[in-house]
């Protein structure tokens, strides 16, 4: 089973990238943010990805180096269009945008359409925190992707819909929280599908509605879907999920979930918290420090070591994948290898 490092699975990406036309600018961000899902555990947003990037530039899906546009804004806000670029290089630039326009307002919203598949939403959320910003990110599928049952529902009618926040700590890393409003990603049963492994029970249903832990039913026609987020009180997890649905697709101009949309992308809203202009940055961060060793004061449940808060564990995967390397399921490198190959990159280097 193949293990590599960080820096190989971004020059493999990189390589391949640039093998297609893509600038070494916009190879080198999307390469590198793929990679360091990986590193951080999230191998559904990783590598396991540039296959489907490399057929969506076979078709036209993603125009390789194209700008984006500025529709319309404000001194805060901003709806962009991404005219179909990676999905990785329009967030980088959304977010620096938002970036700008929260330092010089104290709140900033912006919203992108015509935007390919950005990744791990985490990735811009800890670039507003690096710079004292709370930031709020969520995406819908453009309207597509309607992989998840609406609660009491039996085929899909929404996309996983995550929503993410990451608010900054002086002299810790930000709590992150980057979670789907389904149970889980659809990415995540790509991967237990690639390791030819059963799903978790309460994942997913079969196109008949019926439970399964086969992450084949999911795919194969009729579909299954995932089910929203919550178990026996999934309604919330589905509440969840429309408000999301509306903020990223209705207020970008992009579209909600529907019947036969024009394309599969990620329609993105985010918003950015300028700390600074509502309370003195020390005394919020000694306030986020109070409440995080307040948390972790409480006693732990039967089976639990320790509390841990959002963004503790990727963290940790981080530190050990760093030192023990990062595993890569032998279907997904093998898939990884064709679509090298195809393109006329030699992964012989990186192995």
């Amino acid at each position: 089973m193949p293990v590599f490092n960080v820096d190989q699975l971004e020059s493999v990406g990189k390589c391949i990238f640039q093998a297609v036309g893509a600038i070494q600018k916009e190879a080198e961000i999307v390469a590198g943010l793929l990679a360091n899902a990986n590193l951080t555990g999230h191998d559904s947003h990783g590598v396991i990805r540039i296959p489907q990037y490399l057929g969506f530039i076979e078709t036209g899906h993603i125009v390789l180096n194209n700008e984006i546009e500025i529709l319309r804004q404000t001194k805060s806000s901003a709806v962009i269009n991404g005219n179909w670029g990676f999905g990785q290089v329009i967030a980088s630039k959304a977010i620096n945008i938002a970036i700008e326009k929260a330092k010089s307002t104290s709140v900033s919203t912006v919203t992108v359409q015509s935007c390919n598949h950005v990744g791990r939403l985490a990735d811009y959320a800890q670039i507003a925190a690096d710079q004292n910003l709370i930031a709020m990110l969520t995406v819908n599928n453009h309207g597509a992707g309607t992989r998840v049952a609406p609660w009491g529902g039996s085929e899909g009618r929404l996309s996983t819909n995550p929503i993410c926040f990451a608010i900054p700590r002086e002299s810790h890393q930000p709590i992150l929280v980057d979670i789907t409003t389904s149970v889980v990603a659809e990415g995540k049963v790509r991967v237990k599908r690639n390791r030819n492994e059963k799903v978790p029970e309460g994942w997913i249903i079969d196109a008949n509605g019926n439970p399964t832990i086969d992450p084949n039913d999911l795919y194969e026609s009729p579909m299954g879907a995932i089910l929203p987020f919550g178990g026996t009180v999934g309604h919330k997890g589905f509440a969840l999920s429309m408000v999301v649905d509306i903020l990223s697709g209705a207020l970008s101009g992009a579209g909600c979930s529907r019947e036969s949309p024009k394309k599969l992308g990620n329609a993105i809203f985010m918003t950015l918290f300028d700390i600074s202009s509502f309370v003195p940055i020390e005394e919020f961060y000694q306030e986020i420090d109070n409440f995080v060793d307040w948390i972790k004061s409480a006693r732990t449940a039967p089976g639990f070591a320790e509390i841990t808060i959002p963004g503790e564990p990727e963290n940790r995967i981080e530190q050990k994948r760093r030192k023990e390397g990062i595993f890569i399921e032998e279907q997904t490198w093998q898939q990884i290898e064709e679509s090298a190959e195809k393109v006329g990159v030699d992964l012989g280097p990186f192995i």
